[in-house]
């Protein structure tokens, strides 16, 4: 048990603790992977498409140079942001599991760590799934019949499919609340699509449910994240209420694995700056019961960002 008095001691074990926990279910560090930075403020480039599409005259002369060109990105200067939870841990409950396979502090940084984890999620799913974090001409909103879970008059395959056609840059990374995905990978279309099935008939024949591998090949998709993570919808005090963080829409972007820093120049849909890594520690408080205690505090420095909105497309509650 640590004496130390400082505001913040920042312990190797608990930060160990911290940065291991990795809640089932939950898919932001996957589809805004984490990029670190160097101080708190920094620049990212967020990109435009003009000059990236535009046909440059490349013919050059014997004896002159080749022409110029300037890309359409811009560094925008952005700062992290702090996120932290703390736990108040009484000395008694240490000191009681002496000699014991119980860790009072290890079990409050893994909570907090959890509880960080989930704000996180809440975050990336809000920014994700946010009908205006999308250019008008890639995101729609489904109604009624539309809707994927009307199986007898929804066309998922036409309706994402033809929305990549829109897109100047293929989706490699599609993104699903789980009730979307439940209906999704049911929908008669697209079961007899992985089937092979066709012909007049062969959707209302079809039944059973797609492996997420084999709609993720059907989709041509590297990957296809299930957003599944619950949250309490009520507030302290109420009926306990649970609801999915990722709701019922779907998100098909590129996310490319090859950024590695916030200024490059390859198109990828989102990512978190990172500064420095979550760390976990104790702060003393005599005040916490007779004897004192440590506050567990875990933290972190971040920032999720949309840095090039072209590159992904939106369905709003795709199902009902």
């Amino acid at each position: 048990m640590s004496n130390n008095t400082a505001p913040f001691q920042v312990q190797p074990r608990l930060t160990q603790i911290a940065m291991a926990v990795k809640p089932m279910g939950m898919i932001a560090d996957l589809v805004c992977p984490r990029i670190p930075v160097d101080s708190e403020k920094f620049y990212y480039t967020k990109m435009t498409t003009e000059e990236m599409f535009q046909i440059q005259d490349v013919k050059v002369g014997r004896t002159s140079a080749p022409n110029q060109v300037e890309f359409g990105a811009t560094d925008v200067l952005d700062s992290t942001e702090d996120y932290g939870l703390d736990d108040p841990v009484p000395n008694k409950d240490i000191k009681n599991a002496e000699g014991t396979n119980v860790d009072p502090l290890g079990r409050a940084a893994e909570g907090t760590s959890i509880l960080m984890d989930l704000a996180r999620e809440k975050r990336v799913a809000d920014l994700y799934f946010g009908l205006n974090t999308y250019t008008p001409a890639l995101r729609t909103t489904l109604s009624g019949t539309s809707q994927w879970n009307d199986y007898a008059n929804s066309d998922p395959l036409s309706a994402i499919l033809g929305m990549y056609d829109n897109m100047l840059v293929r989706p490699n990374v599609g993104i699903l609340g789980r009730a979307v995905y439940t209906r999704l990978r049911m929908h008669p279309k697209v079961v007899a699509a992985v089937l092979g099935n066709s012909g007049t008939g062969a959707a209302v024949s079809a039944s059973g449910a797609v492996v997420t591998r084999a709609l993720a090949d059907l989709l041509e998709l590297d990957e296809l994240y299930i957003g599944e993570a619950f949250a309490a919808s009520n507030k302290k005090g109420q009926a306990s209420a649970y609801g999915r963080l990722w709701g019922k829409h779907a998100a098909f972007m590129r996310i490319d694995k090859n950024v590695r820093n916030t200024r490059g120049a390859l198109p990828t849909f989102g990512f978190t700056a990172q500064w420095g890594s979550k760390v976990g520690g104790t702060i003393f408080d005599p005040k916490i019961g007779l004897d004192g205690g440590q506050i567990v505090r875990v933290g972190e420095h971040v920032k999720e960002l949309v840095s090039f909105q072209e590159v992904g497309a939106f369905f709003q509650n795709a199902v009902a």
